[in-house]
């Protein structure tokens, strides 16, 4: 009996140390969870504050001390080009995409598939692109942008941003279609496909994930891009949310932070959508980008 008593209470034991693991467990995803939030929860929140509310340092910035009020969400569609902005976005947004993936997927195949001397240091190359600060490559797309007359326009920073988003797109759709095998492509080429076709049938299919990570880095990227932004485009009617909601609303120093932070909810939630809607194929596709043959 005395064997089986301590059996018994080594289990007890163990069963008590799993449960206390999985409560500090829970806690502290709940406590990381909070922390990240915190932010948002403060932007939502600060969107409907009074500005005797938002204004008053004693008063807790996570709490509506007085009432809550809409003005300053509605000062953001009424009195500013919020909606504007938001449609120059989105066409920047998808046609530096499209650009994107046309030139990058293409590459990434052609350094990944075609054996050549020179694919691992084009490679290279491509990737070191992608690290040379902007502030070094302002004055030569300036005049590159002048030079197609395309100053002070929309389509200027869809002209720019490929130069960002193709090198490093590129690089993470080689390392991707790396982890893809040859066989699939080889036995569609076998069954009839020419390389294009095999390339367009059988791999494209399978990249999938690596090509949601490129879309949704490219998006984000052009999103949240200043600097070309403020410096190729100066009508407002041209401008996207990125440099148009901080000269609208940010006049000397008179900040509207309340509608500052309604635009901050009102673009985050969306992009926060799409991505944990695409986050599983999105951590594939960057995770198995890292594998090298």
């Amino acid at each position: 009996m005395t064997g089986v008593e301590e059996v018994s209470r080594q289990r007890r034991r163990y069963a008590r140390r799993h449960v206390s693991a999985r409560i500090g467990l829970y806690v502290a995803a709940i406590l990381a969870a909070l922390i990240c939030a915190a932010p948002f929860l403060w932007s939502l929140i600060t969107a409907f504050k009074q500005n005797r509310d938002l204004y008053n340092p004693v008063n807790n910035p996570f709490l509506f001390n007085r009432p809550p009020t809409p003005d300053h969400v509605t000062y953001l569609f009424t009195d500013t080009a919020f909606g504007t902005f938001v449609v120059n976005t989105l066409l920047v947004g998808v046609l530096v995409v499209l650009i994107t993936l046309a030139f990058g997927l293409p590459a990434a195949y052609a350094l990944a598939r075609l054996d050549r001397p020179w694919s691992g240091p084009m490679a290279i190359g491509i990737f070191l692109v992608y690290l040379v600060p902007p502030s070094l490559l302002f004055l030569a797309l300036s005049r590159m942008v002048v030079a197609v007359g395309l100053q002070d326009s929309t389509w200027s920073l869809v002209l720019v941003y490929p130069t960002i988003t193709i090198p490093v797109s590129t690089w993470l759709l080689m390392g991707f279609l790396k982890t893809i095998p040859k066989d699939i492509e080889e036995q569609a080429m076998v069954d009839g496909y020419s390389r294009v076709g095999a390339f367009l049938r059988a791999v494209v299919p399978l990249a999938f994930p690596g090509i949601v990570a490129v879309v949704v880095f490219a998006f984000t990227l052009t999103a949240s891009e200043f600097i070309y932004a403020l410096a190729f485009v100066a009508p407002t009617g041209q401008m996207p949310v990125s440099t148009g909601v901080p000269t609208q609303l940010i006049r000397g120093d008179v900040f509207f932070w309340q509608s500052l932070q309604a635009a901050t909810v009102l673009v985050a939630v969306p992009i926060a959508f799409v991505f944990n809607w695409f986050l599983d194929r999105f951590v594939a596709g960057f995770t198995m980008g890292a594998v090298k043959e």
